[in-house]
């Protein structure tokens, strides 16, 4: 059982190669959730409620374009033979992603009084076409991992290369796009322009970084032929409700899910919130959101190697996930209070020191519940799962967008005010910057807590039915 703990088969400049799809995602992820709904409604205007209005169709037609494309890709193809089952999925949805971004800021019209719909219309469609892309990319690269690294230390060892690789796409994407636009305070278009050279600029470094990921994403044979293998027996084609009805029995699954789901509202929420926090609270240069980002990107560095060590010395996922997510609701709490751009950057700094020990359990987390499904069903649908994996997540986009528009409502945020923000909308800034994510991720701990049985023994012993069952 130790000894298969520990086997490694892939080499480390492999998987850095595969690491730098999450370079390449991480650097589009943040930049859409920090800099979007922000351009929308502080530089263009579009009233908050249609923002939200197009972030909610937006992401209930990703929650379930996410699980079809997963249930589509898992299938066998002409190509999957000589070209593995992912690869040629990923490179589908990498290479052109970021053409997509582009598109996210370079509206055919500025005026959100008159042209309002048309905004609307842009927004909708430009993010869909974003997320579709995403989501051929991700569900395949996070399918991939499970397949192709099936010990747990492996596993361990591909994750912690593949977050510090990713952490680079993060600090590129926080960091980079608001040292290229400006902001306006006055309603005028003048530096609307600016928007969409970051966004060709962004696009370039995304599609540098999957061009570098192309050795580290193929498929070995040995993994090739385990999967063909597994096909060659007569096996039902199980319908797609069905899987999904399937997954949803599992316990395990749905508290990861929901653990998961809250995750990503904190994030978007938090992330998306930045901006907001510079320019109105803190009435500062939006460059000032640089040293904010690079400080919770320096905890993630910092922090990383003693996650990952830490991890492979307690042999637990669960232990070290539920520490990370309660560490992230204690150290974005006190964000609510600061009016202090120093107090900021350093609370984010400890932010992003728990943020590492997230990051790098996600990938086994959902390896652990996979392989558990594996065992259940007796079938390898990884990116069945993933695509729910991603379903749920969506959530997150909707709860972000909900949270915005009905505190701005509230507080009485007004975006014609510039930086003439009352009081009250300020207190909402930082309400949905901080104390409102921070409940978020403490609900998904108690749930993932109470419900999540898989244990390190339970781990083991499924991972030791699927080499016995021969996928």
């Amino acid at each position: 059982m130790e000894k298969d703990e520990l086997v490694i088969k892939h080499s480390k400049m492999g998987m850095v190669s595969y690491g730098f799809n999450s370079f390449s995602r991480e650097l589009l992820r943040i930049a859409f959730t920090t800099y979007c709904f922000f351009f929308y409604e502080s530089e263009l205007g579009l009233n908050v409620w249609l923002i939200f209005l197009a972030y909610f169709i937006f992401a209930i037609y990703n929650m379930f374009n996410d699980p079809l494309i997963g249930y589509l890709t898992n299938k066998t193809f002409k190509f999957t033979k000589k070209w593995g089952r992912r690869f040629p999925w990923i490179l589908l949805g990498g290479l052109p992603w970021g053409f997509t971004y582009i598109l996210i800021f370079t509206p055919p019209t500025y005026d959100a009084v008159s042209g309002a719909w048309i905004l609307f219309a842009w927004l909708l469609f430009t993010t869909c076409l974003f997320d579709t892309f995403h989501s051929i990319l991700f569900v395949n690269f996070q399918s991939l991992f499970v397949d192709k690294y099936r010990s747990v230390q492996e596993r361990r060892t591909a994750s912690g290369i593949y977050i510090m690789i990713g952490v680079v796409g993060v600090a590129l994407g926080s960091i980079l796009p608001p040292l290229i636009f400006e902001t306006t305070t006055t309603g005028g278009i003048t530096n609307y322009p600016s928007f969409a050279v970051q966004g060709l600029i962004v696009a370039i470094i995304t599609f540098i970084g999957f061009a570098l990921a192309i050795p580290g994403s193929r498929e070995d044979q040995a993994t090739i032929d385990l999967y063909l293998a597994s096909q060659t027996e007569e096996r039902e084609i199980t319908p797609f409700f069905k899987s999904l009805w399937t997954a949803l029995k599992q316990t395990p699954f749905i508290a990861f899910m929901i653990f998961y789901l809250l995750y990503q509202s904190l994030v978007e929420t938090m992330q998306a919130s930045v901006l907001y926090t510079v320019k109105y609270s803190l009435k500062m240069d939006e460059s000032a959101t640089t040293l904010i980002f690079a400080a919770f990107l320096v905890g993630v560095l910092i922090s990383t190697p003693f996650w990952t060590r830490y991890s492979k010395k307690v042999k637990n996922n669960k232990k070290v996930m539920l520490i990370s997510g309660l560490l992230l609701a204690a150290f974005t709490i006190p964000i609510t209070f600061y009016r202090i751009y120093l107090l900021i950057v350093f609370e984010m700094f400890l932010w992003g020191i728990a943020m590492g020990g997230f990051w790098i359990m996600i990938f086994p987390v959902s390896a652990d519940v996979i392989d558990n499904a594996i065992v259940t069903t007796k079938k390898r649908e990884e990116g069945v799962y993933t695509g729910f994996q991603q379903f749920f997540g969506r959530v997150g986009i909707i709860i972000q967008a909900l949270t915005f528009a009905i505190v701005h409502e509230l507080t009485g945020f007004d975006e014609t005010l510039g930086l003439n923000q009352p009081e009250s909308a300020i207190w909402g800034i930082h309400f949905h910057q901080a104390l409102i994510p921070a409940i978020f991720v403490i609900i998904g701990a108690l749930v993932f807590w109470k419900w999540y049985k898989l244990t390190p023994e339970k781990v083991q012993a499924n991972q030791e039915k699927i080499k016995e069952m021969g996928i």
